[in-house]
This record gives C-alpha cells, structure tokens and sequence, in this order.
C-alpha cells in the first residue's frame, strides 16, 4: 500500500509529474502547470510538441528530466486559473497507473488550497493498484506500482497537512481492500472466507482497541432466526450464507448510521440462470458488502465520531435441487412474505432481512440517525445512468442533499432517482405480502421501491445503486483500474465525515 507525503523542500525522487494543459487562442499551445516548482518550460514545449501532446485529460508523456531522471506530464484538459478537485485527481491517478515499476514519485501540480493537495495525493494513492495475487508464471511479468507518494506543496508544513496526507492513504488503503475483495474470483471468495478476510482487516485496524466488534451468523442461525431472504438466495449453494456485522462504537458519537451491502459473492441467477455474457463479471456482486465494510474500518482509523453497524448479507446465488424456485415464497425477517418470481432478483431478499435487523438492532440500544444501503442492484441502473454513475433512492430529500454534497466533494458520481409510486402496485403478488420483481419498465426505480417496503416511515433511508460503477469492464481511466473501483468508498467516508 503505498505511503503518502507532503513537502516543499527539493525534490528527492527520481520521477517527477506535473500537469500538461491546453490552452484556446488563436493557434493551440500548451502550458506546463508545475506547481510551485519552477521548470525550463521553453525547451520542454517544444519537446511536447514534436511528441504531439495534447494536454488531454489520461494522456501522460514521459520525458527524460535534467535534475530527475523522469519527468511526466499529465493531462489536465483545458487551461483553468483553478482546477476542480476531481480533475486533479484524476491527473494525478493517470500518471500513477504509468508509472508501475517505479518506486517513488514527487506529484507538482496546481494546488492552491489543502483540499486541492488532498485530492492530488487521494489521486496518486488509488492509481497505485494492481490485483496479480492469482498470476503464476507470468506474475514477475507484472511491474509494481509506486509505493512512495510525494506531493510537492507550499502547504506541506501547515495547520492540517499531516492529517490529510494520512486520509489520503486511509481511503487508499480500503479502496483497494474493496477492488480486491472484488476482483478475487468465486473460487476463493464465498461467504465464508469473505468473512475471515473481513476479520483479519479488523483485527489490523485495532479491533475492539479501536471500537470495533464483530458478529456473524451462519447458516443454522440464520434459518432458525428467520432470515427467509438470505437463507432462500444462499440455499442453492454448496457453500452457506452468512451475515456479517461490524460494530464501531466511538466515545460520545455524534450520532448513528446503518450502512447495508449487498454481499452475493457469486450470481449465476440461480434458477433463472444468466446467459453467459451476463455471468463473467458475477463474482463483482458483493461490491456493496465490500464498500460498506471496508468504509467501516476507514472510519475507525480516522476516529471519526459517528456510530456506524454495518450489515453485510452474504450468499452465493447458484442453481441446484436446492435452489430457491420461481414461485416459491420465503419469509423476511421481521414477517414480510415474498413471492419469488424471479431468482435473478435476488440482492433485494438479501438487504430486506438486513434492513430490518439493522433497524431493530439500532446502535447501542438507541434508535438510528438514518441508514444508507449499497447494491450491485439492477442491470437497469447501467441501462439509465451508464458505467461510471451510480443511483440515489430516498425517504428523505434533505438526507439526499447532504449525501450528494457529500459524493461531489469526493470525486464520485451519484445522480438522484425518483420513487413513483404508480410503480408499486405492480409488486403485488395475489399469494403474499409482495412480489420481489415488478414493472420491468423502470426496473431499478422498482427495487427501490421493494427495498423501501423494509425501512420504518420516519427513518431516513439512502439505497445507492452501483450495478455498473462498481465493476469497470472497460479501460483503466484516470485512478480507476480495470475490475473493481471501489466505488461509494469515497462519498459515504465524506459523508460520515460532515457530520462531524
């Protein structure tokens, strides 16, 4: 994991990044933005030029340096007299993903404030990733990301600077524990095991030192408690479901959230099987479960004071004799009935016996301040928002405010969704209290509304949707690697964070 550092002093390291932009005029130029480290930008234009760089954002051009051996240079798109946070982060992530193989590197780019240095080094920190726990013979093939961060700023020795340089490797650090938890295949990732990694990175974060406690119940738990949604998804299984739940419990907490992740490790569409194409990124559907428990462990390193339990549900969602039938009927926790039309829609019956245990469970024996749930959903969120924004459903609109304001400080792309409610009826069933699919039109919108059946009136509630953010099946693209993202990491940290 790589370790981060703010400095105004000379720069020690062999490679050196700045930013590249373009700038309109009369004829195209580009201009060097280097931060407060002054450069022979003459004789380096004209180099640029003849390498027919454009300053476009993702594009990073090497150059051999005078006083470093390297100088990089990374898109940040049009000249601006300040650049948007998100901007710079993603510059920042760039040129960390092409610089593998390395091992140090100073970052100089436009900082004009902390938050800006912030994102420069949160940029750096999440572009040095790479996943080859399961290479073999070609594993040395694969060069080593940067594990030394240096951001050049004249804010390096002021008020706040050690404390954002220690986030910025937080949200490293359990960024990538998500993109692993992630991108580990089926093989090696089932409820079970998803749940010893989970123990042992709460045993490094300090366990119970730091606040933390930890919970699960297997599967004889789950059936003689009735937990009639997890234990119907994990029965087709051979390998049993579980429910996680992570404790922190911080010294006069400003109040307590419930987060909830959809942990279905493995999704073949159990008896409604998947055709081919829509199972290869499968093992990606326990992306909420991953988020939601490594965010935990993010904010109780950084001791932030809210109350946070998080419930992961986890199962595998497979077919066999066992498997849960279309048709059949199983009974949430807490009563509800649900008519199983379709296997396929199954993280639903999982996070409805989550929400309502979560609810009841409470924190420290009080009542919850609100609860946010996270989900590899609908393949209709991907359908309506693309790959790299994910949704927002609510009861509460002023919790969505706070939440989105919170997603846009930190880089993420959310967008609100509605809830009609001419689209619930179409969960009726005529057997039981309600059908887990419903209009086919508006299909994320509907698992909003289903989810919502599970939360008390009154109670603020947040379901993000991240079916197609969670997993890039594309090209790498500034701090983001190809498999998982970590997506919601970012924006349920800052969140907790503002309500400090």
């Amino acid at each position: 994991m790589p370790t981060v550092k703010l400095s105004d002093t000379a720069v020690n390291d062999a490679v050196l990044v700045v930013g590249l932009a373009k700038k309109d005029g009369r004829s195209f130029s580009l201009v060097i933005e280097s931060g407060d480290i002054t450069l022979d930008t003459k004789s380096l234009l004209s180099a640029l030029k003849d390498m027919a760089a454009t300053g476009n954002p993702d594009e990073v051009i090497k150059l051999p340096g005078n006083s470093v051996r390297l100088l990089v240079f990374t898109g940040l798109g049009k000249k601006k007299a300040t650049y948007s946070h998100e901007t710079l982060r993603r510059a920042a992530g760039a040129a960390s993903r092409s610089l593998h193989g390395n091992i140090s590197a100073t970052f100089s780019l436009p900082t004009p404030d902390l938050d800006s240095v912030g994102a420069v080094a949160e940029g750096a920190a999440l572009g040095a990733y790479s996943f080859v726990t399961f290479m073999g013979s070609t594993k040395s093939d694969h060069s080593k990301p940067i594990s030394k961060i240096t951001v050049h700023t004249s804010f390096a020795k002021t008020k706040g600077a050690k404390a954002i340089a220690k986030r910025s490797e937080v949200i490293a650090t359990f960024s990538h524990l998500v993109r692993d938890l992630v991108n580990t295949p089926p093989s090696h990732l089932n409820p079970i095991s998803f749940v010893e990694i989970i123990k042992k990175e709460i045993a490094g974060a300090g366990g119970s030192k730091s606040g933390l406690k930890v919970s699960v119940l297997d599967e004889k738990q789950l059936r003689a408690q009735g937990y009639g949604g997890i234990t119907g998804v994990g029965q087709g299984s051979a390998n049993p479901p579980r429910l996680l739940h992570i404790s922190y419990s911080p010294a006069n907490p400003k109040g307590s959230y419930a987060l909830v992740g959809k942990g279905i490790t493995f999704d073949s569409g159990g008896l409604n099987l998947k055709p081919g194409l829509g199972m290869q990124a499968m093992k990606s559907d326990m992306g909420g479960a991953a988020a939601i428990c490594a965010v935990t462990l993010a904010i109780a390193t950084l001791k932030l004071p809210v109350g946070i339990e998080a419930w992961a549900p986890l199962a595998e969602n497979m077919v066999s004799d066992t498997a849960t039938r279309p048709g059949d009927i199983v009974t949430i926790y807490g009563g509800k009935t649900v008519e199983v039309l379709n296997p396929d829609a199954e993280g639903r019956l999982v996070l409805a016996d989550a929400l309502v245990r979560a609810v009841e469970v409470g924190h420290a024996g009080k009542p919850l301040h609100g609860i946010i749930d996270v989900a590899t959903l609908t393949g209709a969120q991907g359908i309506a928002l693309g790959t790299r924004t994910s949704a927002v459903m609510t009861n509460d609109d002023e919790f969505r405010q706070l939440f989105l304001s919170a997603a846009d400080q930190s880089g993420e792309s959310f967008w609100p969704m509605p809830l009609p409610q001419e689209l619930r009826p179409s969960l009726d069933s005529p057997v039981a209290d309600l059908a887990n699919i419903g209009e086919r039109l508006g299909g994320m919108l509907v698992a909003g509304l289903f989810l919502r059946e599970f939360v008390p009136e009154g109670l603020p509630w947040l379901h993000l949707d991240i079916a197609s953010p969670a997993y890039n099946e594309g090209a790498a693209h500034g701090y983001t690697s190809v498999g998982g993202t970590g997506v919601s990491l970012r924006s349920i940290l800052t969140f907790v964070e503002s309500l400090t």
